[in-house]
């Protein structure tokens, strides 16, 4: 089967993951959905390191195979076909899936009050975009992986009480700009909230000004952060693409 270039996005992504180490093991997962359809996405094989991902190691899940997979889970992570197969068929907008346990938007995931304030340009990008899932009942298994879905409704990113993020996106670039950005923002907001000292919390308006001026910027800051990405990884790490 030809390698397609939604495959190459996502490869890239895992391994750029795995360089700022976001990553976990061999957990956590990421996927994008064939274009036209809200059943059939891409996502990645289960047991393997972020950082030896290749494009031939992400799979392809359609209605027709889905439920055969379920009894494959060394192929396809059990978690990673309920939560992302959940979200793909709920939230339309939801076109591709990242989710990471990662250091900072986990330790924010553990806080009783885990939404992060605007304080700087990143924490802003998010203001009113994350809805909070506060019912942990235990890994994403299918009911709690509907459950997830519905959570996250029209908002663009999940956070996941006491387990990790969700991010979402359009694109693969546009999901793992957020993510990166969504951890950035975390540590920002988590360093901050360390110092003990009262925290300079701009306005709601000024707040959601900033992110809508930075999800409607002239040009496409995300590809342009693939773009970069895949670029680096073509000198150094070619093999991704195979």
């Amino acid at each position: 089967m030809e390698i397609t270039e939604l495959q190459k996005d996502l490869a890239a992504t895992f391994r750029w993951t795995a360089r700022l180490n976001m990553h976990e093991g061999v957990a956590n997962h990421f996927s994008a959905c064939v274009p036209g359809s809200s059943t059939d996405f891409y996502v990645n094989k289960a047991g393997l390191h972020f950082s030896q991902i290749k494009a031939s190691d992400i799979i392809l899940v359609t209605k027709d195979n889905i439920e055969e997979l379920k009894k494959k889970p060394d192929l396809v992570d059990p978690t990673a076909i309920n939560i992302h197969g959940a979200i793909h068929q709920k939230v339309t907008h939801a076109r591709c899936i990242f989710h990471v346990h990662s250091k900072y938007a986990t330790a924010l995931s553990t806080l009783k009050d885990p939404i992060m304030k605007p304080i700087d340009q990143n924490t802003m990008i998010f203001f009113n975009r994350v809805s909070i899932f506060n019912e942990f009942g235990g890994l994403g298994f299918e009911d709690e992986s509907i459950k997830m879905a519905n959570a996250l409704g029209n908002k663009q990113h999940l956070l996941l009480a006491n387990h990790g993020i969700i991010t979402t996106g359009e694109t693969v670039a546009e999901g793992f700009n957020y993510l990166y950005y969504f951890e950035k923002a975390a540590e920002t907001y988590l360093t901050a909230l360390s110092t003990n000292k009262e925290l300079n919390i701009v306005s709601d308006e000024i707040a959601e000004k900033t992110a809508q001026e930075t999800a409607d910027y002239p040009i496409n800051l995300a590809q342009l952060h693939l773009d970069q990405i895949k670029k680096i990884l073509d000198k150094e790490e070619p093999d991704y693409k195979n």
